[in-house]
């Protein structure tokens, strides 16, 4: 009975392990090209200052090139990355008004939203709270072999987002007007369900390490292709020793590039397997012994004790 337990696990180990195998198959064709510019994108001579330098009024533009190995087929998605950067901090995700980014009638709602949620003279901020005022503002344009190379910013965030999450009759109101600004600036024409960089920003994510849609370049990209990026260095990384990567990524039916899921199988299965010898093992050398049938209580003699 022990045996043929070990062997349904082992069975469903290998099943494990094939679906393993399948998913890294397809990550593989998965093409990749990541950037790290938080650095390199100072210059050297104030490379011992990098907060005075990202605080002040310099020119931040910085010029990238990267270079095309293997075919990149459209959609090619940008994404910035963070890494450091914990937006999973509670009262970080908790500093946000879901009733004031949906409802016009609910711009005073911002009891939750501290220290970002009235002005100096007591103005509601929309939106209000630290998410918002800590959006990402590094910007990039793009250029393939010289040419202009279009980034397409509609429909990267959720649709669901768009249509119930942030209102259409809701504009930017307040926002950014402190002597310390905490990232980009929005355009208060624009109601909040179009601006799909912050409702991007606003879906805080669970880990230190993260990554957002910044767009979509849909062409396809050859091999040897250059690629030439004017980026804005305007984001602060530097006060919590966070990092910022540039990345452009192709997907596969699976998803994106992510080796997380194959690595866990892999772990797990491994502790399992290890586990299942170890038990196998302590039952050959010490078998467990059997109850005395004798016991049992139809088996008792009834006028006994």
């Amino acid at each position: 009975m022990y045996v043929r337990k070990l062997f349904k696990f082992l069975t469903f180990s290998s099943f494990v392990a094939y679906v393993v195998d399948f998913e890294f198959l397809f990550f593989h064709y998965v093409v990749e090209i990541i950037d790290r510019y938080e650095t390199v994108c100072v210059p050297e001579s104030r490379r011992n200052d990098t907060i005075g330098y990202i605080q002040s009024a310099d020119n931040k533009t910085c010029f990238r090139r990267l270079n095309v190995t293997k075919q990149m087929k459209q959609p090619i998605y940008v994404y910035y990355q963070l890494d450091n950067f914990y937006q999973n901090h509670r009262r970080y995700v908790k500093s946000r008004s879901d009733q004031q980014l949906e409802d016009p009638n609910s711009e005073n709602d911002t009891s939750d939203c501290k220290p970002e949620d009235v002005t100096a003279n007591g103005s509601a901020i929309v939106p209000c709270g630290l998410i918002a005022w800590s959006l990402f503002n590094d910007t990039y344009v793009f250029s393939r072999n010289s040419s202009p190379l279009a980034v397409n910013k509609t429909d990267i965030s959720w649709k669901s987002d768009r249509e119930h999450k942030f209102g259409k009759d809701v504009f930017p109101k307040n926002f950014q007007n402190g002597t310390l600004k905490g990232g980009a600036i929005l355009n208060a024409s624009i109601p909040l369900s179009e601006q799909e960089d912050l409702i991007v920003w606003m879906r805080t994510a669970a880990l230190p390490t993260f990554r957002k849609l910044y767009g979509k370049i849909e062409q396809d990209l050859q091999p040897n292709d250059v690629i030439d990026v004017t980026l804005e260095n305007n984001y602060n990384t530097y006060s919590f020793s966070g990092k910022k990567k540039l990345v452009l990524s192709t997907t596969s039916w699976l998803g994106g590039k992510n080796d997380f899921l194959g690595i866990a199988y892999l772990t797990v299965g491994g502790i399992c397997f290890f586990l299942a010898l170890c038990f196998t093992i302590v039952y050959l050398i010490k078998p467990r012994q059997l109850g005395d049938p004798s016991y049992l209580s139809w088996n008792r003699n009834p006028g006994g004790h």
